[in-house]
């Protein structure tokens, strides 16, 4: 049994709200745990200057923690003062999510999505890339209800979940202290497919065999599987069979594109 009682593949309790803030096209607060992270979609009527004139969207990212979500406080980023662990989990986010988007069926768009950590306990990045994905869903259901888009620009689900070896186990969802007294740390986003968009993944302790790495992977692949349940749960039925009708369309597109 781990710290918290759960069993090495079992998940914190997860908990996914849909629609939680006002504004935004998109908006999901996600808690795994007592990590709690609010992620919000926006729609802009622009693309970066790199992408004008193609007739294809993107998606971007920002993460950040409040200043309380950890146990002592940690300054806000300004101007000029920039996080380097804020910057590279939000271009991990913005990467994940861009492999799941249909560009041409977004247009020439750009949606953006805010990752805001409110409290803090391992797995921030892995918490906010599996919300983002409902936030995300939610904007661009709401572009095809609206007529913005003939058909939906997904292509696939996508969660994530951290995964590590402690005390010679292989453990899933490694909470702040586990992650801290881990002797091998991975973050593994996957896609509803299955297949792997990134593994992060160091040995903080000696190394790590390939028979390791497997087990890992397919630790983490029960995980994602578990968290797509939970996002579909969070978008609801209608929602659903929609995102299930643009895999479909996007296999096909796939499939037909190799065989010719």
């Amino acid at each position: 049994m781990r710290f918290d009682g759960r069993k090495p593949g079992g998940l914190r309790p997860v908990k996914i709200t849909r629609s939680y803030l006002k504004h935004p096209e998109g908006s999901a607060l996600i808690s795994m745990g007592d990590t709690v992270v609010l992620c919000t979609a926006t729609l802009e009527e622009s693309v970066p200057h790199f992408r004008k004139g193609r007739g294809e969207g993107w998606v971007t990212a920002e993460y950040a923690m409040l200043p309380r979500s950890t146990e002592i406080r940690s300054p806000r980023e300004t101007r000029g003062r920039v996080n380097a662990r804020n910057l590279e989990i939000q271009r991990l986010i913005g990467r994940s999510l861009r492999s799941v988007v249909d560009f041409a069926a977004l247009g020439e768009r750009t949606i953006w999505l805010d990752c805001d950590v409110i409290q803090a306990d391992g797995g921030t990045r892995t918490a906010a890339v599996t919300g983002s994905f409902v936030a995300l869903a939610e904007a661009l259901l709401l572009m095809q209800e609206r007529e913005q888009v003939e058909q939906l620009p997904l292509t696939d689900y996508l969660a994530a979940v951290s995964v590590g070896l402690h005390g010679g186990k292989a453990l899933l969802d490694l909470d702040y202290r586990e992650d801290a007294a881990a002797a091998v740390d991975l973050n593994v986003i996957m896609n509803g497919s299955g297949k792997m968009v990134e593994i992060q993944g160091t040995a903080e302790d000696g190394a790590f065999d390939r028979e390791e790495l497997n087990s890992l992977l397919d630790l983490a692949a029960a995980g994602v599987e578990k968290l797509i349940l939970e996002q579909q749960g969070a978008l609801g039925e209608t929602a659903v069979a929609l995102i299930e009708a643009a895999r479909r369309r996007a296999r096909e597109a796939q499939e037909s594109s190799c065989s010719g």
